[in-house]
């Protein structure tokens, strides 16, 4: 009974989730853009109408509204194409050709971004057909029904906000790049430690590619938070998760250029430790703090309820502080045994630039700096937009001469 129980919690769990939302609203405008389509398209199996319907309902309303527009011009022109065609040559081997070159350029033309395929898709299908005239207006009828279904199923229906999947994956990748610090401050002893610096760089640069996919679900989560009922401050939750990112961003550029560091000095002291012990344990604190701030850092951008966000802000201060007591504690020894190795200074001088700029990019005052900073640049883009809206259009004499 416990387990049927938990198993009914988490089914009613899914429903809300992003994916089985987004499933059930593309089924349930597939299938009553079908249902429209058979009453009125002469079509025996109208098909179009809820494959435009299920390329329409993206997974944003924002998408919706632009990918709809888009798919109809598409259609409309493949159409247009394959009658002219079909009154002049007919079906060809090498009228083929000529309609699908002239598809594929008119698509760039009408610009219809990734649909260009589907203009030249509409002129074979079309042109293919004995009744070019009625097939071409039905095609034309289902695809208005279906992108018509589309829209109006994300209107009535309220598309997914994927904020959630977005501060999912800037959560795990903050928790990476913690990993990875933690990972620094493990030095080996021995010949192992060059194969081990090197490993952490190509850690480091993973971060590159885990970046590109935390920003490709935050972009998503941007689109749905655009023009959707559901959410009031849409604009404030966007540029929070976005600054946020592009410190984190930062900071895995810094995190690599220090890992480069490290491993320079591990080829340069090949035979010896790096650091005495006693320095070695202080930077192995400050990277320990500074793994700590990291998730710290990612828990205040990603904090949904103004409670939490003030936990998450007082926790990452607080670590912050430690982490700059433990960094000048690391310097100041390094600075005393300055003299005992003045061949690597400049490179154990870089890797305490780069613990600083990642505790600076970490900063509450940097991050309210820069989430001010954009709030007042969409301000100002939007009003210079209202402002453009009111002028009257500019003359082409240049001014009336």
């Amino acid at each position: 009974m416990p387990e049927m129980l938990s198993t009914l919690t988490r089914i009613a769990g899914r429903r809300r989730e992003p994916v089985a939302v987004q499933a059930l609203r593309s089924t349930a405008a597939a299938v009553i853009s079908y249902v429209i389509a058979l009453r009125l398209s002469s079509e025996p199996a109208p098909l179009t109408a809820p494959l435009t319907a299920l390329l329409v309902v993206q997974v944003t309303l924002y998408s919706t509204l632009t990918t709809g527009i888009r798919r109809v011009n598409s259609v409309v022109a493949g159409v247009l194409i394959a009658i002219g065609f079909s009154a002049l040559v007919g079906l060809t081997w090498w009228s083929l050709g000529l309609v699908i070159l002239a598809s594929l350029l008119v698509g760039h033309l009408v610009r219809v971004d990734e649909f260009v395929p589907e203009v030249a898709i509409s002129a074979m299908l079309v042109l293919g057909v004995t009744q070019v005239a009625d097939t071409a207006w039905d095609r034309v009828l289902e695809t208005l029904i279906g992108a018509a279904v589309g829209m109006l199923v994300n209107l009535l229906v309220a598309p997914p906000v994927w904020v959630g999947p977005a501060s999912a994956a800037i959560t795990d990748l903050a928790a990476r790049m913690s990993r990875l610090l933690e990972h620094i401050g493990e030095e080996p002893l021995g010949p192992a430690k060059v194969e081990q610096a090197a490993a952490h760089l190509h850690e480091a640069r993973r971060l590159d590619n885990d970046i590109a996919l935390v920003d490709a679900s935050l972009r998503q989560a941007e689109d749905s938070l655009r023009l959707n009922p559901r959410v009031k401050e849409g604009l404030l939750s966007r540029l929070v998760l976005r600054t946020g990112l592009d410190t984190l961003e930062i900071c895995a550029v810094v995190l690599r250029v220090a890992c480069r560091t490290l491993t320079d000095l591990a080829k340069a002291r090949p035979d010896s430790p790096l650091f005495t012990a006693e320095v070695r344990a202080a930077l192995r604190e400050v990277l320990a703090h500074t793994a700590r701030a990291v998730e710290s850092f990612a828990q205040l951008i990603t904090a949904q309820v103004s409670a939490n966000a003030e936990k998450a802000e007082a926790r990452l201060a607080a670590e912050l502080v430690v982490a700059r007591a433990s960094r000048d504690r690391f310097a100041d020894l390094l600075l005393a045994r300055i003299g005992e190795d003045k061949a690597q200074w400049q490179l154990q001088g870089a890797l305490l630039a780069e613990i600083d700029r990642v505790l600076d990019e970490l900063g509450v005052d940097k991050r309210s700096q820069r989430l001010l900073e954009e709030l007042d640049r969409h301000t100002r883009t939007r009003r210079s937009r209202r402002l453009a809206s009111r002028l009257p259009g500019r003359r082409r004499d240049g001014g009336g001469r």
